[in-house]
């Protein structure tokens, strides 16, 4: 089946159905009070949503959220599903993809499953919404891309929808949705300290988070928070209730449970890539965390998820 962006509404009616599966097609909306989509026997494709403008609110099965600027919220394919702009909002600005996700893409998606297949990532950090918007963006422009000179700069309001036909086109888009997925859930995914934290803890927390396999030492973390190392050591020990290496750690072995659940690597190079220097004392604290040494929690469908050790 053939489908072209002009046979696809810019306002949808209940009961619009979705496009076909295995199509990857996005577009960009603003749309005012009164838009809606009802979808009573699902979707075949994943739905992804960003929020840059507005309220809107979507209802997946028994999941409801409601979804401001910064908010991506994901929908899976086979579960009722209805979305609109926001009783009492003046518009919903937000772009939106059909898409069969990635398998990878779970990995990052579990901590935000809001229950019945839908998956709220937020709060993400104002830092990166430039760059998520971007992104849609590209992907815009890679969707139409024929194969031939360079995808076109699009602006959204230019074609505010694309089907991606060709092979190329289809992986070009959803290279940058998954650019997306990764931007918005690690930074989502970011450490949240508890209300009281001295702000050096918080700064220390949020320094391991974000490149786990650097190589950290107390002695280099208490400078970039100005404080002696004894006196870091100390006062991160107190407020967090471990030490800093214990943190980087577990950290890092986080960090190794989402690389073996998403990638190909071997189990040496995830050892490397997250901050271990001996692959024997990795697969020692692997399996003292998890239960099981690596390649068997990769064997074994990472049936203990990264996110569900961190809501622990």
């Amino acid at each position: 089946m053939t489908v072209s962006a002009d046979e696809l509404p810019e306002t949808a009616a209940p009961g619009d159905p979705a496009p076909p599966p295995g199509l990857v097609v996005v577009g960009y909306f603003d749309q005012p009070t009164g838009y809606g989509v009802n979808r009573p026997r699902g979707a075949d494709s994943w739905l992804f949503t960003w929020t840059t403008g507005g309220h809107g609110r979507l209802w997946h099965g028994d999941a409801e959220v409601r979804a401001g600027a910064g908010d991506l919220v994901v929908l899976a394919p086979g579960v009722p599903h209805r979305y609109g702009v926001e009783p009492g909002a003046r518009h919903w600005e937000f772009w939106w993809a059909h898409c069969q996700a990635r398998p990878s893409w779970r990995t990052w998606l579990r901590p935000y499953d809001a229950g019945e297949g839908m998956f709220v990532v937020t709060p993400t950090q104002d830092a990166v919404h430039g760059r998520v918007e971007a992104a849609f963006r590209r992907m815009l422009a890679d969707a139409r891309w024929t194969g031939t000179d360079a995808p076109p700069d699009m602006a959204p309001g230019d074609d505010p929808v694309a089907v991606a036909h060709g092979t190329a086109a289809r992986e070009l888009a959803l290279c940058s949705l998954e650019e997306v997925v990764l931007l918005t859930a690690g930074t989502a995914r970011t450490v949240r300290p508890g209300p009281g934290l001295d702000t050096r803890v918080r700064r220390a927390q949020a320094l391991i988070a974000a490149d786990p396999a650097a190589p950290h030492t107390v002695r280099s973390l208490a400078a970039r928070v100005a404080l002696s190392p004894s006196r870091f050591a100390h006062l991160f020990t107190q407020q967090t209730g471990q030490s800093p290496m214990r943190a980087l750690r577990e950290a890092r072995l986080r960090h190794a449970a989402r690389l073996l659940e998403s990638t190909d690597l071997s189990v040496e190079r995830v050892a490397a890539a997250s901050g271990f220097v001996s692959p024997f004392h990795f697969n020692r604290v692997f399996r003292d965390r998890y239960g099981m040494p690596p390649g068997a929690y990769r064997v074994g469908g990472s049936m203990v998820g990264a996110g569900d050790v961190e809501a622990q």
